[in-house]
Parts: C-alpha cells; sequence; structure tokens
C-alpha cells in the first residue's frame, strides 16, 4: 500500500503475531474473513517491493494457508463434539431458568392423582358418587351388578383408598407446584394450560362426584323448558322419571335460589340435549368447564394488573383441587359465577368499569354473591384515596347498571323474581362444618341435657343470624379499608367470611373467595389460600365415615395392604423437580 509515496509493509513479525491471533480466535470459532481481507491486501504484489520483500510475502502465504487449515479442522471438530456431547440432565434442566420442561412432571403426577381418584369413584358401590342406575354411562350400578358381600366389601375398600390416596398426592403435586413458581417467576401460560387441559380429562370422563347437585340443576333446567316456573315449584314437580329420580329428598320439593341467567341457560341445554336426562347433566358438566377457561383467561391478566405473577396465580386459582374436583368433578355452577364475578373485576382493572359491572350483574345472575363485585367497581371507580362521599355517586351508577341487567334477564326468562325470595334456601342443610349451624346444634344439644327444652329451629335461627350480622360487619370494615389492604384481599375474605359464617359451608363455596385472593396472595393469606384448600375436601366429601367403618370391620391383612397402599400416596418421593421450591435452591437457580 502507497502511503505519501512511500510503500507501508508490515513486518514478517507482527505477520506471525497476527496469524497466532487468528488461529487462537479460530479455536473459539469467532469470525476472521475481514482480518483474512486485510492480510491479503497487506501482501499484495508491488513492482517496487525488495526481494527480501518478497520472501516476507511468500511466508506470509504459507502463514495464512496454515490459518485457513487451522480454522477449519478446529470448526470440524467442534461440531464433533458437539453432536457426541451428552444431554443436559433433569436436574440441571431444573436449574436453568429458562427450561420449563420439568413440569411434564408434576403434569403426569396430578393427572395419574385423578385418575386414581375417577377410578375409585367409579366402582358402583362407591359413597362418592350417586349410585343409580341409568344415571351415568358406566360405574354405576346395573341389574347385573351382583357382588359376594367379601367382593363389595374388597371394591369399597379399594375405592375409599384410591380417591384419598389421589386426593393427598394430587395436594402434594399442587403444594410443591405451587412452591416451585413462587421462586421461579415467569412460567408461559401456555404450558400451565396444558397441564389444565390433562387434569380435566379424568374429571370430565368420570360421573358427577362429591354432590348430586348437578341432577338438581337438570331437573330445574327441564322444568323451566316445559314453563314450569322453578322459582315456585320443586323438581318432584315433574313426577318420576330419569330427571326427578336422581334428585336428592332433600331439595325434591325446594325451589330454586339461582337467578335467572342460569335458569335460561340450564333450559336451554334441556332443550338441546332432546331432554335426556344424562345428555343435560353432560352439557352442565361442558358449562362449568368453559366457566374454568373463561377463569383460565382472566386469572393471568388480573394478576398482572395488580404487577404479580401470572403463572403462580393460575395455580393457586385455576389448578387449585377444589376447583378441579368440585366445579368441574362436581360440575357446580359456582364455577360460571365466579368466572363471570373474575372477568367482571379484570375488566375493571383494564379500565372498563361498565362493562366491569354487566359482567358481575350476570354473574349474580347465576348466584346472588357476586353481587358484591358490582359495589366494589363502584367503590373504586375513581380510584384509591377518595373520600366516601365521592364514592357514592359511582356506586348508585353501578347499582343502577345491575340492575338494568337482572331486570332483562328476568324479563327474557319470563320466570319473575322470585329468586330473590329463595336466596336463603341452602340453610336447609344442617352440617356441623359451619360454625353458625354447628354451635347452634350443640347448644340445643346441650340444653335438653340439662334439661331445658329449646326447639332446635329457634337456636338455630338465633346463631345463624348473629353469624351474618358479624359477617356483614366484617364486610363493612374490609370495604373501608380495601386501600390498604387491597382490593382483591378485601373481596376475597368477605365472601370466606360470609360462607365460613353462613349457615352451610361447603367446598365449592369456598372457591368464591379463594380463587379472587389467588393473584394477590401472599404472606397469611397464601396461607390461609393453602391452607382451607387442604383442608376443605378432607371435611366436606362424602366416604370418610364409610372409610373409617370399613377399617374396624375390615381383614387383618386386606387393612395391612390398604394401608401400605395409601402410605405410598403420602411418602411417596415426587422428584428432585420439588427442589426448585426450596429457598436454598433458589440461590443457585439466581446465580445459573
Amino acid at each position: 500500500m502507497h502511503r505519501g509515496g512511500k510503500t507501508s509493509q508490515r513486518p514478517l513479525s507482527s505477520q506471525i503475531s497476527f496469524c497466532y491471533s487468528s488461529v487462537t480466535k479460530a479455536g473459539n470459532l469467532e469470525p476472521v474473513p475481514q482480518r483474512f481481507e486485510e492480510f491479503f491486501t497487506m501482501n499484495s504484489s508491488d513492482p517496487h517491493t525488495s526481494p527480501t520483500s518478497k520472501e516476507e510475502s511468500r511466508l506470509s502465504e504459507v502463514a495464512q494457508l496454515g490459518v485457513n487449515m487451522l480454522e477449519e479442522a478446529t470448526t470440524r471438530s467442534q461440531r464433533l463434539l458437539h453432536r457426541f456431547r451428552p444431554a443436559p440432565s433433569a436436574h440441571d434442566r431444573e436449574r436453568d431458568p429458562s427450561d420449563w420442561r420439568w413440569l411434564r412432571r408434576p403434569a403426569v403426577l396430578g393427572f395419574i392423582a385423578l385418575i386414581a381418584i375417577a377410578v375409585g369413584g367409579s366402582f358402583s358401590n362407591s359413597p362418592f358418587k350417586l349410585n343409580m342406575a341409568g344415571t351415568w354411562p358406566f360405574g354405576v350400578p346395573t341389574s347385573n351388578t351382583a357382588l359376594t358381600d367379601h367382593e363389595n366389601e374388597t371394591v369399597l375398600m379399594l375405592g375409599l383408598l384410591l380417591v384419598y390416596g389421589g386426593l393427598v398426592l394430587l395436594l402434594r403435586v399442587w403444594i410443591q407446584l405451587g412452591k416451585a413458581l413462587k421462586n421461579r417467576p415467569g412460567v408461559p401460560i401456555s404450558h400451565l394450560s396444558g397441564i389444565l387441559a390433562l387434569w380435566v380429562i379424568p374429571m370430565m370422563v368420570v360421573a358427577p362426584l362429591f354432590s348430586r347437585d348437578v341432577f338438581s340443576y337438570a331437573a330445574q333446567g327441564e322444568m323451566v323448558s316445559h314453563h314450569i316456573n322453578p322459582y315456585m315449584y320443586g323438581p318432584f314437580t315433574l313426577g318420576s322419571g330419569p330427571f326427578v329420580n336422581p334428585v336428592d329428598p332433600l331439595w325434591g320439593n325446594t325451589p330454586s335460589p339461582y337467578g335467572p341467567l342460569f335458569s335460561i341457560i340450564d333450559g336451554f341445554l334441556s332443550t338441546v340435549s332432546f331432554h335426556q336426562a344424562t345428555a343435560t347433566v353432560m352439557a352442565l358438566r361442558l358449562l362449568e368447564l368453559a366457566a374454568v377457561i373463561l377463569l383460565a383467561y382472566c386469572i393471568p391478566k388480573l394478576a398482572r394488573s395488580f404487577h404479580r405473577d401470572p403463572g403462580e396465580a393460575f395455580v393457586l386459582a385455576v389448578l387449585n383441587p377444589i376447583v378441579v374436583l368440585t366445579l368441574i368433578g362436581g360440575a357446580h355452577n359456582d364455577a360460571l359465577m365466579v368466572a363471570l364475578l373474575v372477568a367482571g373485576l379484570t375488566a375493571a382493572r383494564l379500565k372498563h368499569p361498565v362493562w366491569g359491572v354487566v359482567l358481575c350483574a350476570l354473574a349474580a345472575a347465576v348466584k346472588a354473591p357476586a353481587a358484591l363485585g358490582i359495589l366494589y367497581i363502584g367503590w373504586e371507580w375513581l380510584g384509591a384515596g377518595v373520600p366516601v362521599r365521592q364514592r357514592l355517586r359511582p356506586i348508585a351508577i353501578s347499582g343502577l347498571i345491575s340492575a338494568a341487567v337482572l331486570s332483562a334477564l328476568t324479563m327474557i326468562s319470563g320466570l319473575g323474581f322470585g329468586w330473590v325470595g329463595n336466596l336463603l334456601t341452602p340453610g336447609t342443610v344442617k352440617s356441623w362444618a359451619a360454625p353458625a349451624t354447628g354451635i347452634g346444634m350443640a347448644l340445643t344439644g346441650f340444653a335438653h341435657a340439662i334439661g331445658i327444652g329449646v326447639g332446635q329451629s329457634g337456636v338455630l335461627a338465633v346463631t345463624r343470624m348473629i353469624g351474618l350480622i358479624l359477617a356483614v360487619v366484617a364486610g363493612i370494615w374490609l370495604l373501608k379499608e380495601s386501600d390498604r389492604i387491597g382490593e382483591l384481599n378485601a373481596i376475597g375474605l368477605t365472601l370466606l367470611l360470609f360462607v365460613v359464617l353462613g349457615p352451610v359451608v361447603q367446598p365449592w363455596y369456598l372457591t368464591w373467595g379463594l380463587i379472587l385472593l389467588a393473584p394477590v396472595a401472599e404472606g397469611r393469606i397464601r396461607t390461609v389460600l393453602i391452607t382451607l384448600s387442604v383442608i376443605s375436601p378432607f371435611v366436606g366429601l362424602p366416604g370418610g365415615r364409610t372409610l373409617v367403618l370399613q377399617i374396624v370391620h375390615a381383614d387383618p391383612i386386606e387393612l395391612a395392604i390398604a394401608l401400605v397402599a395409601l402410605l405410598l400416596f403420602v411418602v411417596a418421593p415426587l422428584g428432585r423437580w420439588t427442589s426448585i421450591g426450596n429457598l436454598e435452591d433458589q440461590e443457585l437457580i439466581n446465580a445459573s
């Protein structure tokens, strides 16, 4: 190269140093073509160069050829080594924050647990479902069912162990999955949606579990399709038949407490099912599945609006065992109510308060407790820190919108407002699980024991009223403190208080508050959510008394085998993926 009339040529030592640098970079697969181009330019032929310069050029060409050969050999050797390099171990993948393949393990374990529950609940003598011929395509008694007493006891014991063992395994998987995602946020929701799709399969196949309410829904839908008002008459008005026979006698003559939207949908499903009882029950379960899918869509959005991890919220709310077992497995209409309520609150958080009120009104047209969402949207309409007096107008607007929605649905249904007067219908059930009812029954028994003659109905009316007053007072306080404790915390806790202090406590009632707490749950609230989710299935699900009786009267050998099998569900290792939930492992994850 000519600069200022003089020839500029790098010395040979500089070229050799350059060659060494090129070889080193070739070993690391760094691109060097531009530097080779510079090398050729530097050694281009020139008529004014001396013989020594020509010798150096030849040496440079030889060096450049060596560099090319070394670069190609290094590249090929590294490709060959990469091909035979061992794949990362499962434990390494679990520690890799960008690798979510470890989620397959809890997904499969949860699926196995739900399969066990479904199989155990499908035996023809299972106490976890209605055992009546013709109520489901399989798993119910038939005219050909004939087991000896010993075979019957063995099958019953096996079914009880499968259901309770599967429930224990499912709860363990769910708790560990929640811990793992709490310490490793950012999981793609599509992965968790896949787990939900896998887990619901057994619950969609098995007969309705843990409750007969869905058969009451079907009978009420049949009444609506025949223009019989379910707010005035009970299902037994239909006489006898496949719609009436499965209905619990407790509700046979009880009018419906459900709102006009659910009655409209209920009657429509009965019609499109061609008035076939089993097809109507299946359609109702599909309705609740659609509601859970809506819930799965809204929960991540609601969590993001509060700057929380949507994956953890999804696990705590949508993959919650109570949701899978009771809202889908039991086909309770609480799924539709909660899904519309969450959709309304999500719309309000995304700056669409009018649509939020409409959706909450639709939820209240399924079950009345969802009206609490209407109140909170009005309360938070102008934002936090607003004086109470300024909140009154948005609350009034929310009330007017919801009243218009409910009135329109009532007119469309043609059934009137009778459902409002039937809201206390669930109080017909007397359960020790409800503190207000349990205390009333205990006081009545104690009074009778000491010779005081009091009626149980009168005592229950007093204790239940006290429970309702306490729930209302606590709800008002939570509303006033919602800016401090959080909107969702206030709504969720209020709904839980109305359930716990109400006349009857059912596991599916608890989903009202637990699902709303899930997107913002932390600290004590998270502990309460998990504790209630773990305890409520064992408190509310049937079969416990039957299990105790079977254990007392079982053959010792069968009992030993059954206890070992149950122990496996309790202590069987779930895999190393559970270490992701440990705080000491989190340090390694963050360092990777």
